[in-house]
C-alpha cells in the first residue's frame, strides 16, 4: 500500500472550520457550538510539518477575526496560544492513543475559554454565559472522529507498487 499526500486537505480543512463557525445556529445551540478552528488548527500543528506552528495558527486567527467580525487580533491571540502549546508537547501528544490525545485537546479548549474570559474581562467586554464553558466537551468528544477523518484525507490511501 502506497500513500500520498493530498496538498488540497489543509486549505480546505480551514475554510470548512471557517464556515462551519459562521454557521447560524439556534440562540439555545450557541452555547454548545465547537471551537472547530481551533481543532482544524490543533491538528495542523500536532500532524503537520515543522512550517505549521505559531505563524500557521496567527494567520487562520486574524482571518478568523475578519471573517467573524470579533476584536482584532482575539482569534489570533488565542489560537496561537493554543499553537504554542501543543508545539511544546507535539512529540508526546503525537504518541498518545487518540482518546488520550481527546482529553489533551479538551484541557486545551478549556484552556481557550479561560484566555477567552480573561480577554473579556480586561477589556470590559460582557463575559459569555455558563452554558459556553460546555463547548470544550463537545469539541473534545468530536476530536476522534475530526482527527481519523482528517489523517485519512491528508494521507491517502493507495493499492499499487
Amino acid at each position: 500500500m502506497r500513500r500520498t499526500r493530498n496538498n488540497w486537505v489543509l486549505p480546505v480543512s480551514v475554510l470548512l472550520g471557517l464556515l462551519l463557525g459562521l454557521l447560524p445556529l439556534p440562540e439555545t445551540l450557541q452555547p454548545l457550538r465547537p471551537y472547530w478552528l481551533a481543532l482544524v488548527v490543533a491538528y495542523w500543528v500536532m500532524e503537520g510539518d515543522d512550517r505549521l506552528g505559531l505563524g500557521f495558527a496567527f494567520g487562520v486567527g486574524l482571518v478568523a477575526d475578519l471573517a467573524f467580525g470579533s476584536l482584532l487580533g482575539e482569534q489570533a491571540l488565542r489560537l496561537t496560544i493554543l499553537a504554542f502549546i501543543l508545539q511544546r508537547f507535539r512529540t508526546q501528544m503525537r504518541f498518545f492513543p487518540v482518546p488520550q490525545q481527546a482529553l489533551a485537546i479538551g484541557g486545551l479548549l478549556l484552556n481557550d475559554r479561560v484566555v477567552n474570559a480573561a480577554l473579556h474581562l480586561a477589556l470590559g467586554v460582557p463575559q459569555l454565559p455558563w452554558t459556553y464553558w460546555l463547548a470544550p466537551l463537545i469539541g473534545m468528544l468530536l476530536w476522534p472522529p475530526l482527527f481519523v477523518l482528517m489523517d485519512s484525507l491528508r494521507l491517502n490511501r493507495r493499492k499499487g507498487s
